[in-house]
């Protein structure tokens, strides 16, 4: 998977749970899979929407009623369903929040070698300064990401390393995730 689709897909707060619930065998019906992801019904809807936009979802031909249909992963869907599977069952729920904030697994996933802000942020073009700030303090105040300073370079330069179930994350992510350019 391309990091443009990863950073796509990781937009929706909702989108990775949906994908993971649906790589668990849980139906693709709206109720079903509403309570499994505990979503409130306009960002799961928005959520869905999404990914069926990104060709990751279509809806079952010939079941389900119109007002209540039934979804399943494409072919495309399934390789991110079960990365999204993956992410989720190294994490806690207590990591969920964490995990649905739109710029926490990309920056995880670029992170699978230690590396400076500026590298990170080449890695993810669309990232502003200040959102891939937000997101390295919010992983680094969950123990997600390590901050280190480099005292020898000029000017001292930090350089940040995923660990604990960050690293864990980075590991699921990072064979999974290309970043040359399309």
């Amino acid at each position: 998977m391309y990091i443009e689709l990863f950073v796509n897909v990781t937009s929706k707060a909702w989108a990775l749970p949906i994908l993971s619930s649906l790589h668990a065998g849980i139906p693709g019906r709206q109720a079903t899979l509403l309570t499994a992801t505990g979503a409130s019904r306009t960002s799961f809807a928005q959520s869905m929407e999404h990914l069926i936009e990104l060709g990751l979802l279509e809806r079952n031909p010939g079941h389900g009623h119109p007002l209540r249909p039934e979804f399943r992963l494409t072919e495309f869907g399934k390789e991110s369903a079960a990365i999204a599977h993956k992410i989720n069952s190294v994490s806690q729920d207590e990591d969920q929040h964490l995990l649905r904030r739109a710029w926490t697994l990309p920056v995880l996933a670029s992170l699978h070698t230690p590396s400076h802000f500026n590298d990170i942020r080449r890695s993810l073009l669309t990232i502003t300064d200040r959102a891939l700030s937000q997101s390295l303090k919010s992983m680094e105040s969950r123990n997600w990401v390590h901050r280190s300073v480099n005292v020898d370079a000029r000017p001292p330069r930090p350089i940040y390393s995923a660990i604990n179930t960050g690293g864990r994350i980075c590991q699921i992510t990072a064979p999974e995730i290309s970043f040359m350019q399309r």
